[in-house]
């Protein structure tokens, strides 16, 4: 039934761009490199179009096949445990150091690990470490980093719970998201979808098992993973392609460092860095990877703004390592404070501001767009570098490559890289964004075909992802289209964006 419903959907699709003669120049390509100047009959055509993927949106909400679709390993039992295996961000008691910061209540130093002893003598040798240098080397430290370690970092053994590893239902909602804008933007194939730090592949998994369903599998789609950890590409390798290929430093076919096949017969490949990846209309996903980008943190003081910095801990402290302050200004200091900023700290990711800054132009040159899904704020919060460690805060300069470093992403910084080329939206709440998309639809269909126990799963699931005392509010979307369909936009804004009473 649902088939013959998309279909007939699919048909006036297809009768609308003969009707219309030249709507086919109204690819995505031409509409979002601004090479095309939509004319009158075409701004109806689009706007025809538009209403009909919004039916689309919502058939894939209420058709979505409830259990033959559903996760062959089936939910996960980590939606059980307690709010602080499900955050990566949250509140302990402490004390403070000198600086303003959290420090333990440990008496004793804490062991000392094999990057603790580089960093000590990199800090004898040219002096205490920006913040930025220092969550730098602890994550991607190619000899002793937490992603070097090749240990799994996810679920109830790891150190921290994701949304896609909570419930299939998340990747299903981001799957429909997809479509249904890649639908309304005049769907090109192949489509390029490229995700930046998968984890284990669960995300893309689920977003590939909903577009299959859909019709958009094999050659129409190609999968681009952006990710540094040798380990973690081999991992999201045998989940989505059955098995792995060895790892290579180099590729004499590409400037990918590893490709396959997935299971449902889509070329996927994997790069160190987005300058590899082709340029063609993409979408482009980052879930969690902003919030481990390095920060510098930076702090008002009477005699102006000062850096915070890592220094060797000789004395008493807890641990090897302790926060001071720059005696003067620093670059950082220099050039990432805004005159008007009201905050006495601020977190500062250049990289962040960067990558913004490369998926803009990607998005303005060639076409496509981009969610971003992180734990974060509005250019309002401060103090949130955090270490996460066995599902427990620590400090974070506690042995140091042993635990995941974050700071919370500033969404309103990552905003205003974009704002002179993009159309953004957001953020949301994770709550927002999913019953908007139709979360509770997929839940009460998944539940008619559902077992007690893995009902009571989902329920629990469920929960974990919407309610605002757990991810449903401290989990933020944001949402970014090319600058040129800024008035189709505001005439059909895009799904999980906005309420849409029409189908309430």
């Amino acid at each position: 039934m649902y088939m013959y419903i998309l279909a007939t959907y699919l048909g006036q699709f297809h009768y609308l761009t003969v009707f219309l003669g030249d709507f086919e120049a109204l690819s995505c390509q031409n509409i979002c490199t601004g090479r095309l100047a939509l004319t009158r009959s075409q701004e109806r055509g689009m706007g025809t179009l538009a209403r009909i993927s919004r039916r689309l949106h919502y058939i894939c909400k209420n058709f979505l096949s409830p259990l033959q679709e559903s996760r062959k390993e089936g939910v996960r039992v980590d939606i059980h445990a307690s709010l602080s295996t499900s955050s990566r961000r949250f509140d302990t008691s402490s004390e403070n150091d000198e600086t303003g910061k959290q420090t333990s209540l440990s008496i004793k130093k804490t062991p000392e690990t094999p990057l603790l002893k580089q960093l000590q003598a990199r800090i004898k040798f040219s002096g205490p470490l920006t913040v930025y240098d220092y969550m730098k080397e602890g994550l991607i430290n190619p000899l002793s980093g937490y992603y070097a370690a090749g240990q799994d970092m996810f679920g109830s053994k790891g150190d921290y719970t994701t949304s896609p590893e909570i419930s299939q239902m998340f990747g299903e909602m981001i799957g429909v998201w997809i479509f249904n804008e890649w639908y309304k933007l005049g769907s090109l194939k192949p489509l390029q979808l490229v995700e930046f730090g998968p984890g284990r592949g669960t995300l893309m998994q689920d977003i590939l098992r909903v577009l299959g369903q859909l019709g958009v599998k094999g050659r129409d789609l190609s999968i681009h993973f952006v990710e540094v950890s040798p380990e973690l590409s081999q991992n999201q390798e045998e989940r989505l392609c059955g098995s792995s290929q060895p790892y290579t430093e180099t590729s004499d076919e590409g400037d990918f460092y590893k490709k396959n096949t997935t299971t449902g017969g889509s070329p996927i490949f994997w790069y160190r860095h987005l300058s590899s990846v082709p340029k063609r209309f993409s979408v482009f996903l980052a879930h969690e990877f902003f919030d481990v980008l390095p920060v510098h943190i930076l702090r008002r003081t009477k005699d102006g703004w000062r850096e915070l910095l890592v220094d060797v801990d000789e004395g008493d402290g807890p641990h090897h390592l302790r926060y001071v302050l720059s005696r003067s200004e620093t670059p950082a200091s220099k050039l990432f404070v805004e005159p008007e900023e009201t905050r006495d700290e601020v977190e500062v990711s250049p990289d962040a501001a960067v990558l913004c800054k490369d998926v803009a132009k990607r998005i303005e040159d060639s076409g496509g767009l981009a969610l971003i899904m992180d734990y974060g704020h509005d250019g309002k919060l401060t103090d949130t570098f955090r270490a996460f460690k066995n599902h427990k805060q620590q400090h974070p300069l506690s042995e140091p490559g042993t635990a995941d470093l974050t700071a919370d992403v500033d969404f309103a910084y990552l905003k205003k890289q974009v704002q002179e080329d993009l159309i953004t939206y957001g953020p949301v709440t994770q709550s927002f964004f999913l019953q908007n998309m139709g979360i509770e639809v997929r839940l009460a269909n998944l539940l008619k075909n559902s077992k007690p126990e893995e009902q009571k799963n989902l329920i629990s699931g469920y929960k974990m992802l919407t309610d605002r005392h757990q991810m449903g509010e401290r989990f933020k979307f944001l949402a970014f289209f090319p600058g040129v369909v800024k008035d189709f936009l505001l005439k059909y804004p895009p799904a999980g964006f906005y309420r849409d009473f029409d189908e309430r």
